[in-house]
């Protein structure tokens, strides 16, 4: 596999909001444990929010790239050979597609803290997934990311 020039990079990660909600669960952790003392009182806040922000933490560490021939989004790995056209969605549209629009065979990795979205029709006839549904902060440039990965494949194709 032959890395592009320009590859693709992006993470999803939680919003700065989130960050104080792991704050909030510590002090709550806090609370529950005042009666067994001080110092459980402060292993609670410690604890709680640590593990709050595990979580939010291993929740926004999705990443979508383009790298070489390759879409990866998630643990996802597509062929960019096996995509068609890609539609950029503003937030009414996502929140559409996310809702009665979607498909259940379709792949989505979707944030709901993130509004837009890029659509990207799936080709591959041996492939019962119809499209990707991909939340993202910047899905026109992860559009061209893919059509140049696309154009890229289908020069190598020609020259083999």
């Amino acid at each position: 596999m032959q890395l592009s020039a320009s590859p693709y990079e992006e993470r999803l990660t939680a919003p700065r909001s989130w960050w104080l909600i792991c704050l909030a669960a510590g002090f709550s952790m806090a609370l529950i444990l005042v009666p067994f003392g001080t110092l459980a009182l402060l292993a609670g806040l410690v604890g709680g929010t640590a593990v709050a922000a595990v979580v939010a933490s291993s929740y926004g560490s999705i990443r979508i790239r383009v790298v070489g021939d390759a879409l990866i989004a998630g643990d996802a790995r597509i062929p960019v050979s096996a995509l068609g056209g890609t539609e950029v969605l503003d937030p009414e549209e996502a929140r559409a597609w996310r809702m009665h629009k979607a498909d259940t065979r379709a792949f989505m990795l979707l944030r709901a803290y993130i509004p837009r979205a890029l659509k990207v029709e799936v080709t591959d006839p041996a492939d019962p997934t119809p499209y990707l549904y991909l939340s993202s902060r910047e899905p026109e440039r992860l559009a061209a990311a893919i059509k140049a990965a696309q154009g890229r494949s289908e020069v190598e194709a020609a020259q083999e």
